[in-house]
C-alpha cells in the first residue's frame, strides 16, 4: 500500500509539473503572439497613411495599365500582321516610364531645393531638362527599335525588319512624348503644391502616364507606316530618323553641365533598360500563340508589368529617401529602416495581385473579349506577384545601396533599372503561371 501511495504521488508530481510547464509555455506563447500583434497592429497605425496614399496611387495606375492592356488585347490582328511587334511593346511602356518618371524625380528635385518655381518661369534648369528629355527619347526610341529587330534575329522569331521596327518605335516615341512631356510636369507640379509624398504618389503617376500613352501611339505609329509603306518616304523617314538621334546625342553630350549630366548618366542606364524591355517581350513572344488564343492575359500583362515596376519604384523612391535623410544605412544587409519599407511592400503586393487579376478578367468580359475563368485569372495574377515579391525587395535595395555607395543620382539611375530589371522577371512570372494552369 505504502509502494503504491508513493507511485501515485510520484506520477502526481510529474503530471504537476508537466502541467506547470504547459501553463508557462503557453503564458509565453500568448505573450509572445499578443507582442507581435501589437507590433503589426503599431506597424499598420504607422504606416496607414504611406499606404493608403500609395493604394489610391496604385489604383489610378491600375486604371492606365488596364486602358494600355484592354488596346493592346484589341490589337490581336497588329501582333499576327506584325511579327515581332511584341518583342517593342513592353520596351516601349518601360522606356516612357523611364525617360519621364526620371524627369518628374529631376524637377520634383529642383522644386523642393528652390532652383524651379511653380509658376514655371524661365529657367535654365527647366529648359535643359525639357531638351534631355526630348533627347532621350529620341536616341532610346531608336536603340529599342534596333534591340527588337536584333533580339528576333537572334532568338529566330519572324519579325517585321530593321526599318519597320526603327520607324514604329522612334514615331511611336514622338507621337507619346507629345503628351507625356506636358504631363509629366503637370504631375510634378501638383503633387508639389498638393504636399504628396512623391515617393508613394508621383513616380508611380508618371509611369501609369506612359503606359496609358504608349500603346495608342504605337497604334498610330503603325498607321503612319501603313501611309507611307512600300513609298521613298520609308526609307527617307528611317535614315532622318538616325540621323536625328545621332545629331541629338551629340548635342546632349555636349551641352552645358547640367544637360550633359542627365544625358550622359542617362544613356547608358537606359540602354540597359532597353535591353531588358525587349527581353521581356521576347519571353512573351516565346510564348505568342498561348496568349493571342486569350486575349485576356494580354489585358493582364500591362497591368501586372506596370503595377510591379510601381511597386518596386515605390519602394525604390522610399529608400532613397531614407539613405539620403540617413535614416536608412548604406549596408548590404537590410537594417530596422529597410525591413519597414519591405514590410509595407509586402503589404502592397497581398492586396494588390488578386486584385488586378479581377480587374483584368471583368474588364475583359465587358468588353467581349475571350477570357479564361475567373478563378485561373485571379490565380494567375497573384501568384505570379508573390513569387515576383521577393525580387523586387532584393533588386530595390541593392540597387538603393550600391548606387549610393557610388554617389550616382538615383533620379537618372535608380528607378529606370529597377523598373526595367522588373519587367522580364515579371513576364517570366506571369508566362510560368499562364503555361502552369492553362495546361491543367
Amino acid at each position: 500500500m505504502k509502494k503504491l501511495t508513493e507511485k501515485i504521488k510520484t506520477i502526481m508530481d510529474h503530471l504537476l509539473t508537466l502541467l506547470v510547464n504547459i501553463s508557462i509555455l503557453s503564458s509565453k506563447a500568448f505573450i509572445k503572439f499578443f507582442e507581435v500583434f501589437n507590433k503589426i497592429n503599431f506597424f499598420i497605425k504607422s504606416i496607414r497613411r504611406v499606404l493608403g496614399e500609395s493604394l489610391f496611387a496604385l489604383f489610378i495606375c491600375a486604371i492606365g495599365d488596364l486602358i494600355a492592356g484592354i488596346v493592346l488585347g484589341k490589337m490581336t490582328h497588329f501582333l499576327e500582321a506584325y511579327p515581332g511587334l511584341i518583342v517593342l511593346i513592353p520596351g516601349a511602356i518601360g522606356m516612357r516610364g523611364n525617360i519621364f518618371g526620371a524627369l518628374g524625380s529631376r524637377l520634383g528635385s529642383n522644386l523642393h531645393i528652390g532652383t524651379l518655381s511653380t509658376e514655371l518661369k524661365k529657367s535654365a534648369i527647366l529648359n535643359e531638362n525639357i531638351e534631355a528629355t526630348i533627347i532621350l527619347t529620341i536616341v532610346m526610341s531608336l536603340f529599342l527599335g534596333f534591340m527588337a529587330w536584333m533580339l528576333c534575329e537572334i532568338s529566330n522569331f519572324r519579325n517585321i525588319g530593321i526599318i519597320d521596327f526603327t520607324i514604329i518605335s522612334v514615331m511611336g516615341g514622338i507621337i507619346s512624348g507629345t503628351f507625356l512631356l506636358p504631363a509629366t510636369i503637370l504631375i510634378a507640379l501638383k503633387s508639389y503644391e498638393n504636399g504628396w509624398d512623391p515617393d508613394n504618389i508621383t513616380t508611380p503617376l508618371i509611369a501609369a502616364s506612359g503606359d496609358l500613352f504608349t500603346l495608342p501611339s504605337l497604334f498610330l505609329a503603325i498607321l503612319f507606316l501603313e501611309l507611307i509603306k512600300n513609298t521613298i518616304l520609308e526609307p527617307t523617314f528611317f535614315l532622318l530618323f538616325i540621323l536625328m538621334g545621332v545629331l541629338g546625342l551629340l548635342i546632349g553630350l555636349k551641352g552645358d553641365g547640367y544637360l550633359k549630366g542627365i544625358v550622359s548618366q542617362s544613356v547608358p542606364v537606359l540602354l540597359l533598360c532597353s535591353i531588358f524591355g525587349t527581353g521581356a517581350g521576347s519571353i512573351l513572344n516565346s510564348r505568342l500563340s498561348i496568349i493571342l488564343d486569350n486575349p485576356s492575359i494580354l489585358a493582364l500583362v500591362p497591368l501586372f508589368s506596370g503595377e510591379s515596376g510601381d511597386l518596386v519604384s515605390i519602394l525604390g523612391a522610399r529608400l532613397s529617401s531614407g539613405l539620403h535623410s540617413g535614416t536608412i544605412p548604406p549596408t548590404l544587409i537590410p537594417r530596422e529602416g529597410a525591413l519597414h519599407n519591405f514590410g509595407i511592400i509586402i503589404i502592397l503586393s497581398i492586396i494588390i495581385y488578386p486584385v488586378i487579376g479581377v480587374l483584368a478578367h471583368l474588364v475583359s468580359a465587358a468588353l467581349g473579349l475571350p477570357t479564361i475563368p475567373i478563378h485561373k485569372m485571379i490565380l494567375i495574377s497573384a501568384l505570379s506577384g508573390y513569387l515576383l515579391t521577393p525580387f523586387l525587395l532584393t533588386l530595390g535595395f541593392y540597387l538603393n545601396s550600391l548606387s549610393y555607395r557610388k554617389e550616382l543620382d538615383p533620379d537618372n539611375v535608380v528607378v529606370p533599372l529597377s523598373t526595367s530589371l522588373t519587367d522580364p522577371m515579371a513576364n517570366l512570372c506571369l508566362v510560368f503561371m499562364i503555361i502552369l494552369f492553362l495546361n491543367v
